[in-house]
């Protein structure tokens, strides 16, 4: 709670409220009311019937944060909600379960989205693309994706309503990250759980190794959030807010951030541009990035882009050269002719990025490894681009990825002098 009032107030850097950097620490936020900062966070609200709590957290996290819910309350579950399926929310439950049971009780109803059971079943389907893309993500080469679930006892489609321990919980449906979200507002205590509907960062709309994201629904869920009049925002990752004017004007700005990039997108899709020249041209407001808790530190406006071309034009970029190509390694290897061989295009890969062109640089460091696929001066080279690259940027998907590439070819070049 402090360092969200320092954030807020503006007495620390921008960057402190990171959604990955909180994990295990319980504040009561209001009257039976707690809050669980994890990398996925947990809302635990108490009734007179029992605990209803709002995510659980992930495998990792699970058993830190059912710690802190159990020393902060004794009282059995009653309600569990999910506010969507991403494996860092729907897991622990199963320790609530065995609360309940040694208390001779039944076990917590879970409650979510009706389009949660086919995640989760379409998890089960890619759990292999799946483990890869989040040990690149998150640079975890021992990640494993979970393969079994709990899936939710009671759905809805747009709307419901739980009456629990004389509390109303409001359970919304919005299209967003996921297209089986749910935020949850409890008005008898000024209270929204807005699960990743608001995480202290841009919104996570453009996730370049992700399924499709919802800028325009996320936008308008966020809007009738703001219009609950809450006191307290529990976000699904980062800090609590409070006070009604900070709660609206978060999710407002963030509102209008998606909205803007929206817009100016879908223009210049309207005018035939292409999506290379619409990722180099439309930009998200100043004024919105410069706010403590819209920092491109996870996901990055640039990526929204393409994630708003994906949605509403499909995968065909506007190059014809791109709708039927060749093999990457095939126009690697002639470029690499053309410039007087692989090692020519990764010097000159160096020279770009130590004149601060990392873009075109990685290209061509590209180019040179895969045209020559085995040598190590080239790799050492590709490493050093990516390396570079990584270190320039301030999201985390930019920073995965990049630095995924870097290890690739510092296994086949070997160390660099920097590292003997």
């Amino acid at each position: 709670m402090d360092r969200a009032e320092e954030m807020l107030a503006g007495r620390a850097p921008r960057t402190l409220g990171h959604p990955m950097s909180l994990w295990g620490g319980l504040a009561e936020v209001a009257d039976r009311t707690a809050f669980v900062a994890a990398f996925s966070n947990s809302a635990v609200i108490e009734t007179d019937e029992g605990l209803v709590i709002v995510d659980t957290s992930g495998r990792e996290m699970a058993g830190p944060v059912h710690e802190a819910t159990r020393t902060w309350s004794t009282a059995p579950t009653h309600t569990v909600v999910f506010t969507h399926g991403h494996v860092d929310h729907v897991f622990g439950v199963e320790r609530h379960d065995a609360d309940n049971e040694r208390a001779g009780r039944p076990a917590p109803v879970v409650v979510g989205h009706v389009a949660i059971a086919a995640r989760f079943d379409r998890y089960t389907e890619t759990a292999g693309y799946n483990e890869a893309i989040n040990r690149r993500q998150f640079s975890l080469p021992d990640f494993e994706w979970p393969r079994e679930w709990r899936y939710p006892d009671v759905t809805y489609h747009d709307h419901i309503d739980l009456h629990v321990g004389g509390e109303r919980f409001e359970l919304h449906h919005a299209r967003g990250e996921t297209d089986d979200h749910t935020w949850v507002h409890v008005p008898g205590r000024r209270l929204l759980c807005t699960g990743d509907m608001f995480i202290w960062a841009a919104p996570n709309c453009g996730n370049p190794q992700k399924v499709q994201r919802y800028p325009r629904d996320w936008a308008r869920g966020l809007r009738a959030m703001a219009a609950c009049d809450a006191e307290i925002l529990l976000p699904g990752h980062g800090l609590p807010i409070t006070g009604a004017d900070r709660v609206r004007a978060a999710l407002i700005d963030s509102a209008e951030l998606l909205e803007h990039l929206y817009t100016e997108t879908l223009a210049m899709m309207n005018a035939g541009a292409r999506l290379d020249e619409i990722i180099h041209t439309v930009r998200a407001p100043e004024h919105l990035l410069a706010k403590p808790y819209l920092q491109p530190i996870y996901d990055e406006p640039e990526f929204i882009v393409h994630n708003i071309w994906r949605l509403l034009g499909g995968w065909y970029d506007g190059n014809p050269a791109t709708l039927k190509p060749a093999p990457d390694a095939a126009v690697a290897a002639e470029v690499a002719a053309l410039a007087g061989g692989a090692t020519t295009l990764a010097r000159r890969a160096l020279e770009l990025a130590e004149a601060g062109d990392l873009r075109l640089a990685g290209h061509l460091a590209e180019w040179a490894a895969l045209a020559a696929p085995e040598d190590p001066t080239v790799h050492g080279a590709r490493a050093e681009v990516f390396e570079r690259r990584r270190a320039a940027e301030s999201s985390t998907m930019a920073r995965g990825v990049f630095g995924a590439a870097a290890r690739e070819s510092r296994e086949t070049a070997g160390p660099g002098p920097e590292r003997r």
